[in-house]
């Protein structure tokens, strides 16, 4: 039977992810936060998921694709080691084995790419370098871009007492507060919060104290 949470995309979702319960996963070691999930064992999802040390995961495909941000630890699969920072992207069709030697704890997105996607994706976010935006107190890294569909991932940096001018989110967005505070026009947030907001809404953020956060533009399009 599927599971629905968060499932209505034209609706603005809020959530401190640091005070949802973790839930078991089929597999020891393994646990989960669901931020959005339509659907079973397999299904579209996006989730914070926590590996145990030592623990690993069964081998298995990806049919719609896998996107993963490591927050804590170290992720580990047949490819390589992917500490805290690193951003990843397994296209449709990809097979791996995860796996943790000290744990991990991923931000992680499945079953929502379009199956013409054929390129894997790894960036270290710890050695990239920053670019500056024609914003005061703003810099940002580009982490993927799809002429294609117009999604667009970035890490972005915004100073202490800096502020984003108001955009409308053609295409949606998605907010994931590493560290820092961030506020608009709803309330203010702290570190590990998730937000989504649906196509043609419109977003401002500032920061009294700084801000380090992941976003994601432009992948909410009916369809998408």
């Amino acid at each position: 039977m599927d599971e629905l949470i968060n499932a209505d995309f034209d609706r603005r979702v809020v959530l401190a992810t640091n005070d949802l319960p973790w839930s078991p996963s089929p597999q020891a070691g393994v646990e989960r936060r669901f931020l959005d999930r339509i659907g079973g064992e397999i299904a579209r999802a996006t989730s914070v998921v926590r590996y145990a040390p030592n623990s690993v995961f069964p081998a298995h495909s990806h049919a719609l694709g896998e996107e993963f941000v490591v927050l804590e630890g170290v992720f580990s699969d047949e490819h390589g080691d992917y500490p805290k920072g690193t951003y990843v992207r397994n296209p449709p069709g990809s097979l791996h084995s995860p796996r943790t030697a000290p744990g991990c704890t991923i931000l992680v997105k499945l079953r929502q790419m379009p199956s013409s996607e054929n390129r894997r994706v790894v960036v270290d976010t710890t050695t990239v370098a920053w670019e500056r935006s024609n914003i005061d107190g703003h810099q940002s890294q580009l982490l993927y871009a799809s002429p294609e569909t117009g999604e667009r991932v970035t890490l972005e940096r915004l100073a202490a007492r800096a502020t984003l001018p108001r955009t409308k989110c053609d295409g949606g967005e998605e907010i994931f507060l590493l560290t820092g505070t961030l506020a608009d026009d709803y309330g203010h947030y702290g570190a590990g919060t998730w937000i989504r907001s649906p196509v043609g809404s419109h977003s401002q953020f500032s920061s009294q104290e700084g801000a380090l956060f992941w976003a994601k533009r432009g992948h909410l399009l009916p369809g998408s």
